[in-house]
This record gives C-alpha cells, sequence and structure tokens, in this order.
C-alpha cells in the first residue's frame, strides 16, 4: 500500500489543528507485521519504507507514482534495522543485518528481499529512498561501525551517541545522509538548542520506547512552534524550514535520514532556545 504525503507552508501549520498536524506529518502505522508499506512524499521526493518479515519473505515493489519497473531503477534507499535480527538480500547478495545496522542500496539495485531470523521476534526495516544520478555500491554498516559522535551533556538532559553511517565521510550517495542516535539513561532531548536546515528534508523514526512512553517533537518555524506526540516506531516528516526536536518521557533512540541540497552534516541554521515561540 502506498500513500502520498506532501509538505504543507508554514502558514498552513499555524493555521492546523492538531489531528490536521498529525494526518500531515506524523506516519504511525509504517511498519506492519508481515507487510511491506510505502508513504510517498513530496518532501524532496523522498519514499519511505516499512518492512516486517515475519514467517514468510517480503520483497521491495515498485509503486505506481515512480514509474519504473523496479523501486529502485532511478533512486537509492538506506536500511536501518530497529527490530529483532534479519537480513536483506540485494540482487542475489545477502546482508545480515543485526538491530541499528544500516545496509545502502544503490540506483540499479533490482531484486530486495526481506527476511527476519526469529517469527517472534521479526526485524524491522525502516527504509528513506531519494532520487539518485548515479549508482554507488551497496553497503553494510554494522553497530560496530560508521563515525561515533559523542555530543551534548548529561546536565542538559541531551547526553547522546549519534552515528553517521550514510554521509559525505562514509559510505557515499547521491543525495541520503542517514545514521542513529541513542540517547543515553536519564537524558531525554534529542536536539536542544533546535536547529532548521533549509536545504533538506529530515525525517526521523523514533524507537526504544515502551506501550507508555511519548516524544513530544517540536515543529514549526521556531516563531511559531506546534507539536507532534510520537510513539514507538513512528515516523515524524520534517519540512526543511521547520525545526525538529524533541524530548521524551524517558531515553530512546531514533533513526534520522536527510535528503536535499547537500551532504554536510554540520550544515545547519541553530536556532537558540530564548528566540523559539
Amino acid at each position: 500500500m502506498s500513500t502520498v504525503y506532501r509538505p504543507g507552508t508554514p502558514d498552513d501549520v499555524q493555521r492546523s489543528s492538531q489531528q490536521q498536524l498529525r494526518d500531515n506529518y506524523l506516519v504511525t502505522d509504517l511498519f506492519q507485521a508481515g507487510a511491506v508499506r510505502t508513504v510517498n512524499t513530496h518532501f524532496d521526493r523522498v519514499v519511505a519504507v516499512g518492512a516486517v518479515p515475519t514467517d514468510a519473505p517480503l520483497t521491495l515493489d515498485a509503486i505506481p507514482e515512480i514509474r519504473s519497473e523496479n523501486f529502485l531503477d532511478h533512486r537509492e534507499i538506506g536500511f536501518a534495522n530497529i527490530g529483532g535480527a534479519g537480513s536483506i538480500t540485494a540482487d542475489g547478495v545477502r546482508y545480515e543485518l543485526e538491530k541499528t545496522a544500516i545496509l545502502y542500496l544503490g540506483r540499479g539495485t533490482k531484486d530486495v528481499v526481506f527476511e527476519s531470523v526469529d517469527a517472534a521476534d521479526p526485524a524491522c526495516f525502516y527504509g528513506f529512498s531519494a532520487p539518485a544520478h548515479h549508482a554507488h555500491p551497496s553497503a553494510l554498516v554494522t553497530p560496530e561501525d560508521g563515525t561515533i559522535r559523542e555530543l551534548g551533556d548529561q546536565l542538559s538532559s541531551n547526553r547522546r551517541t549519534l552515528r553517521q553511517c550514510i554521509h559525505e565521510n562514509g559510505v557515499p550517495s547521491c543525495q541520503i545522509v542517514m545514521g542513529v542516535t541513542r540517547l543515553h539513561p536519564g537524558s531525554m532531548w534529542n536536539t536542544m538548542p533546535a536547529h532548521t536546515h533549509d536545504r533538506r528534508t529530515e525525517f526521523y523514526v523514533y524507537f526504544d520506547l515502551d506501550a507508555e512512553q511519548r516524544v513530544v517533537h517540536l515543529m514549526g518555524e521556531p516563531t511559531e512552534t506546534r507539536h507532534l506526540m510520537a510513539s514507538d516506531r513512528d515516523l515524524v516528516l520534517s519540512p526543511s524550514w521547520s525545526v525538529h526536536s524533541g524530548v521524551g518521557s524517558a531515553n530512546y533512540s531514533f533513526v534520522w535520514a536527510m535528503a536535499g541540497e547537500n551532504q554536510s552534516f554540520d550544515d545547519m541554521d541553530a536556532v537558540p532556545i530564548a528566540s523559539m515561540r
């Protein structure tokens, strides 16, 4: 099943009800057991994919909106596993993905198959796909690999370990920048001070939350912020002009992924908290 999301303007966000914000910027059912779901967006032409194989393999099929025979004929994709152990087989090459492993598949990959090691604890693959002009080689980044950045401070409740996987100094891609951030126990803020980066879209998938925990995700223009209440494995779509920052009821993890004008991770416009409204 495919659903289309179109980004609104800052004025649209200011006028929206809470339910309208959720309908337009929050995806709560991307991951469905035994199924592949795609979310087609006009946020820099990004398509999000959720695949949860249980007792049978699943395949990544093209969707009508991209007008191609295979999903990756003109696209690239990064997959992060946020569930149990599993594998992705791409054009006959099998990649084993533990939890938080990330796999990049380049333009031109044809056959993509998802499997879980244990149907009772299935893999949960999150895919972030953008248009691509060049065929970069596929690459797996294990949980021990990537560029590690220790950020924040326990005193400000935002101590976190950020792992860059697909980026300009790591696994190469045309547009995608992707990684995983884990908040340390006792820390709840994922990014504060907040920031925007008007040159690219960013999607967040929150995970490692229990059924009673939530993340209050801030969005909107810095002087006209709104919020979304996000649960475990919810996907937030963030337009380039919007802040994207959140605080949880406990520590958690999230996959961040970006696509757009450039791939410089630090190309962002900081927003001092005292100037936010």
